[in-house]
């Protein structure tokens, strides 16, 4: 379908978007950050966790999900342009890599800190 001249309409850049979600299910990685994300919901729901402590894990499972697909879009570019083994597309995957690692780091430690105290006063009862 030729699409007319001029920007996209909205309904093309959601489409587009939800296409990138699509895209991104296929990583491993991505269902797995989901999954763990998932188990954290259920614990915060189960702990009654504050609207801050809410806040500050949807903050971080954003963060994560959203360097993942990020990630992969650098991969995908990398290895369009660079199908061959190559020093410099080995960096840009290894720190894009690197930072959805720094934002899993991160989502750890707000995690302990959101749910750590919590989780402590049911077992120290």
């Amino acid at each position: 379908m030729i699409r007319p001249a001029g920007p996209p309409s909205w309904a093309e850049k959601f489409s587009a978007a939800f296409a990138g979600l699509r895209e991104g299910w296929r990583e491993r990685s991505l269902r797995v950050h989901v999954a763990v994300a998932g188990l954290v919901i259920v614990t915060a729901a189960v702990l009654r966790v504050s609207p801050t402590g809410w806040a500050l894990l949807a903050l971080a499972i954003g963060m994560v999900i959203a360097l993942e697909l990020i990630n992969t879009a650098i991969e995908t570019i990398v290895d369009l342009v660079q199908p061959n083994i190559h020093p410099l597309a080995k960096r840009a995957k290894d720190v894009a890599a690197g930072a959805v690692l720094v934002a899993s780091f991160t989502a750890i430690a707000v995690g302990l800190v959101v749910l750590g105290p919590l989780m402590w006063s049911l077992v120290s009862r």
